[in-house]
């Protein structure tokens, strides 16, 4: 409503208002509105006309002296949207939002008629005529029609703030990435991740509709009168949708700034078929663009052309060393626990830090707050269980999982007598809780824990273990502010038991822990401005390593490495800037400052001269928590989305970071067993910097989504290792490590349909990864001194992710990859060198092993679609490597009656089918 303007007696109105008002004094406590208006009529002459309906039952205190009705009223109603008018002297109309008018405007009767009306009030007054709102469209058809605020006669603003908070009535949980916009004026914004908007509209009547997967449509009429607050409440949607892989909110890939990120949900991967039937949301990473492993049964992750160590992989805000079991087989996360999983493998957000290459941000989904839920799976390796339990009816819910294996139970009842006292062995549990305080406060806490044993031979036990417990507060301060505050700790954890048949029996041990403080903070400036922004420290603990004898008999001697302590600390800062409808920014910045603590013992070594125990010139002694040495820098995250047209965007990022933390292994993929090691006094900190530049494309009214993204990054401080490394306890481990550069680039294709009977994706990367060993003294060179390929440079890499829909019910599926293989070295001849036979070696990674490829099948079974049953059941066959590929896992070489001979070692070079069945209920 523009304005309304009532018209009373207008022969008299004038002469009316310019009488002088009495002074009055008025004393009253804790009384609501109407009270008050009450107490007026006592004590005067007023008469108050209105409608109960519009008051409150706010209680409010005051003390008036001397004062006329009308500054007393003005003090009343300002934090309400009540106005009045003073009519005959004492006669006081109130109204809700709008107030009324002694003049019309000069050009009214050309805008909008004026029609007669009667007005119900708690009291009678004569009719009046009340003028039709401007623009009210009643054909228009609405969910409801809101008014916000209150009119002020002596304000010119045209334009308003509306905000406010989107609510999933249903789960009571905030509805992120929703569309809210105006039908005729085409304005829009969208919800953040706490279901917050803001969007500027015009002065008058506005028609908005929100629109979002899951969640109803609403379309309402708002009648803007000033800035006011509107909390949307929204119900689930029921409208069946075809089931997809992986789906993206609408026109995200093209809209959104940040360039390099993956989206990917775990409920929507179980057609997708892995080995043994388990559904796996890292190994579904690695069917995109840019994320590789090593090679088959690889428990680490290679993104564009990082190294393993390289990747930051959270669960709710908490850190997992080693996030996979059984050598890199089975993922240790539970499908059925887990929420989403953002990669961030391009522009990093700047609130992330202390890795180079990506971020696995991984949540596990929140329970259901109104009903029991529960999850089963059998499968003929693994069983899982998790159950979504009630706390509090809407408000509080807990999420718990565990998930086994019995595959130490099938080793051992084959016949083969060599695998008798096998095991190979693993679980996890983990549960989190939920609990909505109140519009503004919501608390989660998770826990988790996984274990691996394995044994393959009979004389040797090894076994690994990660925990991890985060706590996150969420407070909203107000429409523009909120906050996380977050506090987690992680800790992994290996040991090696030896009991063999001679006198060197051990049993050693290694664990990591990290216990971080972060404060996050989000704050909405305007449509242009979104900041982020906080703080955030880290203490690390590690024990490299502690060797003691298992018995008596034992000539192993007890060692232990001293530990070692730091604290990594860092402040960072985003924003993102829209300039205009077509160009964006996401600029933001994080300091970063890492300090070694005492008590420690650092060596240093002479210099211009290689390091070994020859070249120790001293040993520079430190207290408990005395610094003994700090690195730190600034690192950029800076990115930027142009809009070609509606559906077409080229993203541009730079980002740069350091790491301080290095993982020790000379393996050609990660074991279990790797160490992890702080950057000191003579290994200094990773440093990257990343290039990329990429075209996004929809196609089909979104039905199709394409990218094409190139990259180029450059490292300083890359951590390899000499030929033939220690690297287990071992005190000088300095002396043992290599320091070097590093290059990579790449180019990534990817096309996906995410709707129909048929959807999957296509992915193409062409990349390359080098690092360059070069020193001034020889025993420090490798290759020369020049660039050589990484252990994971694999130049192309093919996946085919497809699902077709035969019914409602049945379905196939089908997963094809291809990789080149990857570099290995290898003997090229020997010599005879005092009478001893001597093998020469070509450069390092000069060769490469055979190419990789492999064909999965998978049937796919609902159960009926019953609406009313117990439980709804899943079945799951599928053909792990249909094709019998005998893929290669690694190379090596014996020494056979004077002859070298190659062999190669592999993990499943047979077809392996698998049943799974699942219910739920």
């Amino acid at each position: 409503m523009k304005h309304v303007y009532i018209l009373l007696c207008i022969l008299t109105f004038n002469l009316c208002v310019a009488q002088k008002q009495p002074k009055i004094d008025l004393q009253f406590e804790k009384l609501n509105i109407e009270e008050i208006l009450k107490l007026i009529e006592n004590k005067t002459q007023y008469k108050f006309f209105f409608q109960e309906k519009w008051f409150e039952d706010k209680k409010i205190s005051g003390n008036y002296t001397n004062m006329n009705i009308t500054d007393i009223l003005n003090d009343i109603f300002k934090p309400t949207n009540l106005n009045y008018y003073i009519y005959e002297n004492n006669k006081i109309i109130l109204t809700l939002n709008s107030i009324i008018s002694e003049n019309l405007p000069e050009d009214y009767f050309n805008i909008s008629k004026i029609k007669e009306q009667k007005t119900t009030l708690s009291k009678t007054i004569t009719p009046h005529l009340v003028l039709n709102e401007n623009n009210y469209n009643t054909n228009i058809s609405v969910d409801e029609t809101v008014r916000i605020g209150k009119e002020n006669a002596g304000s010119r603003k045209r334009n308003y703030k509306l905000s406010g908070y989107v609510t999933n009535i249903s789960s009571n949980r905030p509805v992120s990435n929703l569309s809210i916009y105006t039908s005729d004026k085409k304005i829009s914004t969208q919800t953040d991740e706490s279901g917050y908007y803001s969007i500027i509209l015009p002065y008058g009547i506005n028609y908005i509709e929100t629109k979002a997967l899951g969640v109803t449509n609403s379309k309402k009429r708002i009648i803007l009168y000033n800035d006011g607050t509107l909390n949307i409440n929204l119900k689930d949607s029921l409208e069946t949708l075809d089931e997809v892989i992986i789906e993206a909110d609408r026109d995200k890939n093209i809209k959104e700034v940040l360039s390099g990120v993956v989206q990917i949900k775990s409920k929507e991967i179980k057609t997708i078929p892995l080995v043994l039937g388990e559904r796996d949301i890292l190994k579904v990473a690695t069917t995109l663009p840019g994320i590789i492993t090593a090679g088959e049964g690889s428990s680490g992750y290679n993104v564009r052309g990082g190294r393993e160590d390289q990747n930051l992989i959270l669960l709710d805000n908490g850190v997992i060393y080693n996030p996979s079991h059984f050598f890199g087989i089975f993922s240790a996360l539970n499908p059925f626990t887990t929420g989403d999983a953002n990669i961030y493998k391009g522009n990093i957000p700047s609130e992330f830090g202390g890795r180079l290459s990506s971020v696995f941000d991984i949540k596990t989904k929140n329970g259901n707050t109104k009903k029991l839920s529960v999850e089963a799976s059998v499968g003929p390796v693994t069983s899982n269980l998790s159950a979504e339990i009630p706390v509090v009816k809407n408000k509080s819910s807990l999420v718990v999982g565990a998930r086994g294996t019995y595959s130490g139970w099938i080793l051992r009842s084959l016949d083969d007598e060599s695998l008798k006292n096998s095991e190979a062995s693993f679980y996890d549990v983990v549960g989190k809780y939920n609990h909505i305080i109140d519009k503004k406060n919501t608390i989660e806490a998770t826990g988790y824990y996984s274990k691996d044993a394995f044994s393959i031979t009979s004389d040797s036990l090894f076994s690994y273990s990660n925990r991890l417990l985060s706590l996150k507060w969420n407070h909203v301060f107000n429409e523009k502010h909120s906050g996380d505050l977050i506090v987690s700790n992680s800790q992994y954890k290996f040991n090696i038991e030896f009991d063999g048949p001679v006198d060197r029996n051990f049993d050693l041990s290694y664990n990591i822990n990290e216990t971080e403080f972060k404060l996050r903070m989000r704050y909405l400036m305007n449509k242009k401005h979104k900041f982020k922004y906080g703080i955030s420290s880290k203490l690390y603990s590690v024990n490299p390593g502690n060797i003691t004898p298992l018995d008596a008999e034992s000539i192993i001697q007890k060692t232990k490495i001293a530990k070692e302590k730091a604290l990594e600390s860092a402040v960072f800062i985003s924003d993102n800037f829209e300039i205009n409808k077509k160009l964006s920014l996401n600029l933001g910045v994080r300091f970063s400052l890492f300090t070694l603590l005492g008590e420690t013992n650092q060596r240093i070594y002479a210099d211009n001269s290689p390091r070994n125990s020859g070249t120790i010139i001293e040993t520079k002694q430190y207290k408990n928590n005395e610094v003994a040495k700090a690195y730190g820098g600034s690192e950029f995250r800076i990115g930027s989305r142009y809009f070609l047209n509606s559906n077409l965007s080229i993203k541009g990022s730079i980002n740069s970071g350091y790491q301080y933390i290095h993982m020790l292994s000379n393996n050609t993929t990660i074991s279990p067993t790797d160490t992890w090691k702080l950057s000191d006094v003579n290994i200094k900190p990773q440093q990257s910097t990343q290039f990329s530049l990429g075209l996004f494309k929809n196609l089909s009214n979104n039905l199709y989504e394409l990218s094409l993204e190139g990259y180029y990054k450059i490292s300083n401080n890359l951590l390899d290792y000499r030929v033939g490394a220690d690297l287990l306890i071992n005190e000088t481990i300095e002396t043992e490590v290599l320091q070097g550069k590093g290059k990579a680039w790449g180019i990534e294709f990817l096309i996906k349909k995410s709707k129909g009977r048929l959807n999957g994706w296509f992915g193409y990367t062409y990349s390359r990864s080098f690092i360059k060993l070069a020193s001034e003294f020889s025993e420090n060179e490798v290759n020369n001194g020049d660039y050589f390929p990484s252990n994971f440079d694999k130049p192309h890499n093919i996946n085919l992710i497809g699902n077709y829909k035969l019914t409602k019910r049945f379905s196939l599926s089908t997963n094809f990859t291809y990789q080149t293989g990857r570099p290995v070295t290898i003997p090229t001849g020997s010599f005879i060198f005092n009478e001893e036979e001597l093998v020469t070696y070509s450069d390092r990674n000069e060769y490469r092993i055979p190419d990789y490829y492999r064909l999965d099948l998978g049937l796919n079974i609902e159960g009926n679609h019953k609406l009313k049953k117990l439980a709804h059941s899943f079945w799951n066959i599928s053909v792990y490597n249909v094709l019998g590929r005998n893929n290669p896992y690694s190379v090596f070489f014996v020494t056979e009656n004077g002859e070298i001979k190659s062999y190669q070692s592999s993990i499943f070079a047979i077809p392996v089918p698998t049943i799974t069945y699942n219910l739920k209920f």
